[in-house]
């Protein structure tokens, strides 16, 4: 099982240096790879989250690119909706050759209504919407020529990654299950525990697999790892991959800004961790 760390790409501690700081530390850490959040459009009920500055993910993750040479680097998750599929098609698909194949693309609906408005999208159209892209893009990846939106385009150039860059689908409704399995390489499911996990998430994933006649996606859950309890941290990640997960995303981050720890608390908090496994 692989393990990879959350990097914040927002709030007071996110800076071009720090960032490239914390990609160099999962580099020569031994981490597998890294991860960052998407939002466009910082509405109140974003920041009382994840608070201003925030770095887009894939200008973030092409800096990144650059300060690195091994780590894969994704998105846990993308809001899919907040783009234009053609837009995020050619974007990625850069990104990736740029990286040399590294990009690892989470997806998932996001959840805040407010930024939904303030960027014109539906809010109750966003898992149809998140549906449709997936398809456009997959389509853009590996095609030379994509009709949308009632024009033919051309999308290249494609991902350097073959056939295209991994796809890990993030919810937990039955509709994200069965985008996990019509799409995804890996499921994403994020802050659910192992029981949870065993129990609900991965019998409705083999039933949607089942249903669609497609294979059952990877497991690659992120989890919280908490200072005041790392050892439930290391019971879930043991449970993970009794579940046969083969990716691990471990997040630092309490939730709460008002909590959060300087960074070289955060990585000593990491390396102690991937240590003790």
């Amino acid at each position: 099982m692989e393990l990879g760390i959350n990097i914040l790409n927002f709030g007071p501690s996110a800076t071009p240096d720090a960032l490239a700081d914390w990609a160099r530390f999962a580099e020569d850490g031994g981490f597998g790879f890294a991860m960052i959040s998407d939002h466009v459009a910082v509405t109140p009920d974003v920041a009382g989250q994840y608070p201003a500055p925030f770095y887009d993910p894939f200008t973030t993750l092409a800096w990144l690119a650059g300060q690195t040479g091994r780590i894969g680097l994704g998105t846990t998750v993308t809001v899919l909706p907040y783009r234009h599929p053609l837009q995020t098609a050619r974007v990625t698909a850069n990104l990736d050759r740029f990286s040399g194949g590294r990009l690892i693309f989470g997806v998932g609906v996001g959840w805040a209504r407010r930024e939904y408005a303030a960027l014109g999208v539906p809010f109750e159209r966003r898992g149809a919407l998140t549906d449709e892209y997936l398809d456009v893009i997959v389509r853009a990846w590996t095609e030379d020529s994509v009709t949308y939106g009632g024009e033919t385009v051309d999308p290249r150039p494609h991902p350097a990654a073959s056939p295209h860059p991994p796809v890990w689908i993030g919810g937990q409704s039955a509709a994200a299950f069965r985008r996990a399995v019509r799409y995804g390489d890996a499921w994403h499911p994020i802050n659910q525990t192992p029981e949870r996990v065993r129990d609900d998430g991965l019998p409705a994933l083999r039933a949607a697999a089942e249903e669609l006649g497609r294979p059952v996606p990877a497991l690659a859950p992120r989890i919280r790892l908490d200072a005041a309890d790392p050892d439930r941290a290391r019971r879930e990640a043991d449970a993970f991959a009794e579940l046969g997960a083969t990716h691990l995303l471990l997040d630092t981050y309490t939730g709460d800004p008002a909590t959060a720890r300087p960074p070289e608390e955060d990585q000593r908090l990491l390396a102690d961790f991937a240590a003790s496994l």
